[in-house]
């Protein structure tokens, strides 16, 4: 079984040599997205839940281009630079996750100017 790479126009495209998205059989991990427009390439929203809403479609984009969505999810890794932005990014997080959720870490990290969170996925496919 191949493992296949998987892009879109539909999402930022990676800063280094990674894929927006691996594929082995049924196993999908989308890599971590930030807030990115990728349209334009600027960074959308200025507190964590404008950007968290952004980094989910930037989510949806590359699962849309998997054949998967949200709904194959089992597992969301999400990484915030403040510890202060917790409370509101579950807020966020919330609006934009249905039952049965996923699990979840959060860890908090240093990531590029500006950017508040990122988080990656992981899918499993029929």
């Amino acid at each position: 079984m191949a493992k296949v790479a998987i892009s879109t126009e539909n999402a930022p495209k990676p800063p280094a040599a990674f894929a927006q998205a691996s594929r082995k059989g049924n196993i999908l991990q989308v890599a971590g997205q930030v807030a990115v427009d990728p349209k334009t390439g600027e960074l959308v929203g200025t507190t964590v839940a404008e950007q968290t809403r952004q980094v989910f479609a930037n989510l949806g984009a590359v699962l849309e281009a998997a054949g998967s969505s949200f709904g194959d999810v089992v597992m969301v890794r999400a990484y915030l630079t403040d510890t202060a932005h917790f409370a509101e990014f579950n807020e966020a997080y919330g609006r934009l996750v249905s039952e049965p959720y996923p699990a979840r870490t959060t860890v908090y990290v240093g990531l590029p100017a500006g950017k508040l969170v990122e988080i990656d996925v992981l899918a499993v496919l029929d």
